[in-house]
């Protein structure tokens, strides 16, 4: 994953560790089409689209395991493997 410079971006932040579905009810809840994600130590670590969760919850390879980093690794070579 890249940090992502806090100062460059706003919005809710996450944990790597959340699962796409509740990441699509912050989400909807804020209103807003992005998530700052953070790890254990609150550093952003990357940030994701509602699109990029919705393909991953719309594909026939999910389920409610898949978290978030596991999306941010899959848009990287070799890494989950997802129907898009």
């Amino acid at each position: 994953m890249t940090m992502v410079d806090d100062r460059d971006v706003s919005g809710p932040r996450v944990r790597e560790d959340m699962t796409v579905e509740v990441a699509l009810s912050v989400m909807a809840g804020a209103q807003v089409g992005h998530l700052l994600v953070c790890d254990g130590d609150e550093l952003c670590t990357g940030l994701i689209t509602r699109a990029q969760l919705t393909v991953v919850r719309d594909s026939p390879a999910y389920t409610d395991r898949i978290r978030v980093a596991d999306v941010l690794r899959a848009d990287g070579p070799g890494a989950l493997t997802l129907s898009r």
